[in-house]
């Protein structure tokens, strides 16, 4: 089976503030680093948008495809069925509230549903190498973004 394996991350200056992101894709002996930032946008957004950017740069369907985030929310939204509870009660929380960020919620499903994505919680700023460059990636976003 073909495996690609993806490291993503979020960071945000301020929360909501400055935003960026980053991921890694890897698959044999081939790397691709990614990154992007937006202006107005909270640390959870930036999370999620990683993994998004990641699966969308994809070309390939019907593979397996193991995401490494840092981010509680955002694995636990997908290993814990979260997500899809989500849209069965009709886009509310387990309190009976919009959901936040559906947006993008509703971005990553139709990226998700192309491959086999299982997502992994891996501990931040632990020495992932990574991860760490993840984290890099995405501090570049913010900066760049404070630049503009």
């Amino acid at each position: 089976m073909k495996e690609v394996t993806i490291y993503t991350d979020g960071a945000c200056s301020g929360n909501p503030g400055p935003g960026g992101w980053g991921a890694v894709l890897l698959y044999k002996d081939e790397r691709k680093e990614i990154y992007g930032s937006e202006s107005d946008t909270t640390n959870q957004r930036m999370e999620i948008k990683a993994v998004i950017e990641a699966l969308r740069t994809l070309k390939v369907s019907n593979w397996d495809i193991v995401v490494y985030s840092d981010s509680a929310y955002v694995v636990n939204a997908i290993e814990q069925n979260w997500l899809e509870n989500w849209q069965k009660n009709g886009w509310k929380n387990s309190k009976k509230e919009p959901v936040a960020n559906q947006d993008l919620w509703r971005e990553l499903i139709p990226l998700m549903r192309k491959n086999r994505v299982r997502m992994v919680k891996v501990k931040g700023h632990a020495g992932n190498t990574w991860n760490e460059r993840c984290d890099q990636l995405a501090r570049l976003g913010v900066k760049e973004n404070r630049e503009v």
